[in-house]
């Protein structure tokens, strides 16, 4: 089936033909927390440097501490960063941050709204992300304008983060004219163009609660933004993609679609994404680009890619041991490909969360799935999960070599392993294509409390939804590409006076940490992949390994 074109799939998909309903009601939207001015009176912790085990640096990023004292207090963080020569650059929800890459010191912190108005747009509304392009030696942010129907680029000047930057705005979804909204903006780049896919959403006409209109891809040569005096959307080409409602097999592009990172030097690029109405992906390649236009793009015939059996992912369990209510509240989001996704040797990586059916447990599992890269057919895909666990809002990135570092979020009812914590695994690519793993589950950090219920104070049951995520990172060093920098979201203390923090809310906040992991082969696992004797990776962990390498 991998492979098929969606017309040729269109009687198999038409059992899901209406879109799920997920996607059809739950627009990802930040919350404002209002009235919230504690000061995050402690502070981060100290960096950690660890002299064994895959592990080398580990300290703390943005905290909502920090977004709440510059008046910028959200849920989620959106939680995204990347490593570039000398320096981590963090873009949350509210604030931005510049860390030491070798030391792990904040050399800068400052409101998005700050940070953009510096780059030359008025206003911001969140869902950042941001890239480091190794071969323009720049940094690239992106986010939503003031008005969410637009998308605003910035461009660094130079490879330092802390200096100058330039930016341009487009409109990513015009809608109605009703509240159109350009929403969940992905951010991805190959030799070519810059590609970011929007899910899009508009007030009824009658001025309604927003609903689903469709998605758009929208693929910027890469000169207009790096090779430009300023950077620019001149030969842009947008593929908006209109949801018809009842359902359309030839219509499925996915929803959050995804370009995919590559260094591979051609006329096309590759895009992918969850379907909209069946439990699968899709994917379809871009042709007709040049660094210098995308002007005469065209997309090719989008692919089913024939998934495992899986359904959409649960909220995620957590020990909540003071208030058992809140044992199970945890928003894992859904299937969706929510972090970047890479091409390497060939073969296309990815990460999602799913429940799968294989297993008969009713937990979320991070699932790889790794593709050919000219036929979409799956050479391997494996799901990472424990028993009596979640794991969710999982990432990757894979290096020339095809080493791969997958980081996720795990937690469940255990009382003393059960708090939400920020995890990662590292594999090696075999030579059929399968992952093998070269570590156990590393214990990145754990969260600070066992009951997070963002917007509820601390000993009451929590309302509304509890939002994670909406995602996370892995992004490579470009001074030396086995090493792996992982960010995912923790839960912090609470926000009253006990915890330190008089005049607070009372409230859990979220907090981000940051991660350097090298993903060299033990010699054993070495010498299986040169014999060509890998497997398909981690199905389940067996074992918990702390940060430092050793067996807990």
């Amino acid at each position: 089936m991998a492979g098929a074109t969606l017309t040729l799939l269109a009687s198999a998909a038409q059992a899901a033909m209406d879109i799920k309903p997920y996607f059809e009601f739950m627009e990802p939207k930040m919350i404002t927390i209002p009235g919230d001015l504690s000061r995050d009176s402690f502070g981060a912790s100290a960096p950690v440097f660890y002299t064994s085990g895959p592990v080398s640096l580990g300290f703390e990023g943005v905290s909502q501490y920090d977004g709440a004292f510059f008046s910028r207090n959200f849920i989620p963080p959106d939680t995204n960063g990347a490593v570039g020569r000398a320096q981590y650059m963090e873009v949350t929800n509210g604030a931005y941050a510049v860390f030491d890459k070798s030391t792990g010191t904040r050399t800068s912190l400052l409101s998005d709204l700050a940070f953009w108005a510096a780059a030359g747009q008025t206003g911001a509304q969140g869902d950042s992300r941001v890239m480091y392009n190794a071969g323009a030696s720049r940094w690239m942010a992106m986010s939503f304008g003031a008005n969410a129907k637009d998308l605003q680029i910035a461009i660094s000047d130079s490879d330092n983060a802390l200096g100058g930057w330039k930016s341009t705005k487009f409109e990513g979804y015009a809608g109605f004219g009703f509240g159109a909204t350009a929403d969940y903006p992905t951010l991805a780049l190959d030799k070519n163009a810059v590609y970011i896919g929007t899910n899009n959403f508009a007030l009824t006409l009658s001025g309604g609660s927003n609903s689903f209109r469709g998605t758009t891809l929208n693929v910027i040569p890469l000169n207009s933004l790096f090779s430009a005096a300023a950077p620019n959307v001149a030969n842009m080409k947008q593929f908006e993609t209109p949801f018809v409602s009842g359902g359309n097999a030839n219509l499925d592009r996915g929803f959050a679609i995804q370009g995919v990172n590559s260094s591979t030097v051609g006329s096309s690029g590759t895009a992918i994404a969850a379907s909209l109405f069946a439990f699968d992906n899709v994917a379809y390649k871009v042709n007709g680009l040049t660094a210098s236009s995308a002007a005469g793009a065209t997309t090719g015939a989008a692919a089913y890619t024939g998934m495992a059996g899986f359904t959409s992912p649960n909220p995620a369990r957590q020990p909540a041991v003071a208030v058992p209510g809140n044992a199970r509240v945890v928003d894992t989001l859904d299937e969706r490909i929510s972090s970047s996704v890479y091409e390497a040797n060939g073969r296309i990586y990815t990460v999602q969360t799913v429940d799968s059916t294989a297993d008969g447990k009713d937990e979320a599992r991070v699932r790889y799935t790794v593709y050919d890269a000219t036929t979409f057919a799956i050479v391997a895909q494996g799901d990472i999960g424990t028993a009596g666990y979640d794991s969710y809002m999982g990432s990757i990135a894979v290096n020339s070599q095809g080493q791969v570092v997958i980081g996720y979020n795990r937690s469940g009812f255990d009382v003393a392993t059960g708090k939400i914590s920020v995890m990662a695994r590292t594999f090696n690519t075999a030579l059929d294509g399968s992952l093998v793993a070269t570590s156990g589950e590393l214990l990145l950090k754990e969260s600070l409390i066992d009951d997070y219920h963002n917007g509820t104070i601390a000993g009451g049951v929590a309302t509304g939804r509890q939002r994670w995520g909406d995602y996370s990172q892995v992004s490579i060093d470009p001074e030396d590409n086995q090493k792996f920098w992982v960010i995912g979201e923790f839960a912090r203390e609470y926000n009253n006076a006990e915890s330190g923090h008089p005049g607070g809310t009372g409230e859990s906040r979220w907090g981000s940490y940051i991660s350097a992991i090298t993903a060299v082969p033990e010699p054993a696992t070495w010498a299986m992949l040169l014999a060509g004797f890998g497997v398909v990776g981690a199905l389940g962990s067996r074992r918990r390994t702390d940060a430092a390498g050793q067996n807990a």
